[in-house]
């Protein structure tokens, strides 16, 4: 009796997941984006196929708005532990293996479905299941989205009328460089403290997918919108490992996952339907919008993809390049 009493505590500490819960479970998820946003809207119907799915049982307390800190700290909070998942830009995951810097090159996503075929396959599983070493688990890329650039200063046609400005950048050795190499004064800097930069002129201006360019009210310091699409932003939706492995049951992490899915395609649906919507707005609110020569800006970039190929990984850089029907000539990328 001894015996089966000691093996019951021991099955108790290794896997109280495993036990039956007597309460409902709420997960506490933060991200830095306003309440109109894709992320938030996505995390809504997350919560929403949570609590249909388990019968009320499992559901989201969402945080938005940075009130849990910036995605460097929302991160590091979900690896501690202390705050179960996080919506996040890839950006800051490179600090955790170089191998995500392969979304941060200018100009190598020009199209999503092909992009979302390599995310939902083996290639994307494998970038996320690497984060598995630092108590990290990806659960999906969801979308921000196609970046462009805002200031306030005077209209951008062409890279060469950025001289001189200073625009706010993430946080991300590639984005930095890039600016730099456009004539820009590249100024990192979490998003929590963007809005208010913007308003007292430490930037002059700054890149970020339309609906985030809406959402967080940025047409209220920014004057003008230049179309780049210079960058494409997944998003990673990460879960502790300590909740991931000790806390819930198999049962659990599959309606995680299944729900999971389900939110992702919704978020990208979501974020693509409003983005026209969303540039009808920014006029009507008085941005002047420049629609520039792409092909331009892409050819600026070339010296970018050889400085950071090492750091990204040659091999990965190809498979990716690939997977998008692109290809490197003289060091240019092109279709």
């Amino acid at each position: 009796m001894r015996t089966l009493g000691l093996l019951f505590v021991f099955a108790l500490f290794l896997a109280p997941s495993a036990l039956a819960r007597t309460e409902g479970l709420t997960l506490k998820v933060s991200h830095v984006l306003e309440p109109e946003s894709h992320y938030h809207r996505g995390l809504l119907e997350l919560d929403r196929l949570l609590r249909e799915s388990s019968g009320g049982r499992m559901g989201l307390s969402i945080y938005h708005s940075a009130q849990l800190g910036s995605e460097k700290d929302a991160v590091e909070a979900v690896l501690m532990g202390t705050v179960e998942m996080t919506l996040v830009s890839s950006a800051p995951l490179s600090a955790y293996t170089d191998a995500f810097l392969v979304f941060d090159l200018p100009f190598v996503v020009r199209d999503r479905e092909r992009l979302y075929a390599w995310l939902d396959g083996h290639h994307g599983r494998a970038l996320l299941d690497s984060l598995r070493s630092f108590n990290l688990v990806g659960l999906g890329f969801w979308e921000n989205g196609f970046r462009h650039l805002t200031n306030s200063r005077r209209p951008v046609a062409r890279p060469e009328d950025l001289s001189g400005l200073k625009i706010r950048v993430m946080e991300n050795p590639i984005h930095a460089a890039t600016f730099r190499l456009f004539g820009a004064h590249p100024v990192p800097m979490p998003f929590g403290d963007l809005a208010f930069a913007l308003k007292v002129g430490t930037v002059d201006g700054q890149e970020n997918p339309l609906v985030i360019i809406y959402t967080s009210r940025f047409y209220e310091s920014q004057r003008y919108l230049t179309l780049t699409g210079h960058f494409y932003s997944p998003a990673v939706l990460l879960a502790s490992g300590s909740l991931w492995e000790r806390k819930l049951t198999e049962e659990e992490r599959r309606l995680i996952r299944s729900c999971e899915a389900k939110a992702r395609a919704w978020e990208r649906d979501f974020s693509r339907r409003t983005e026209e919507e969303v540039l009808s707005r920014l006029k009507e609110r008085g941005m002047e919008v420049i629609a520039p020569d792409r092909e331009v800006w892409m050819e600026a970039c070339g010296p970018i993809y050889s400085q950071f190929e090492e750091k990204v990984g040659r091999t990965l850089l190809e498979i990716f390049l690939s997977s998008q029907s692109l290809s490197r000539s003289d060091g240019k990328i092109s279709q």
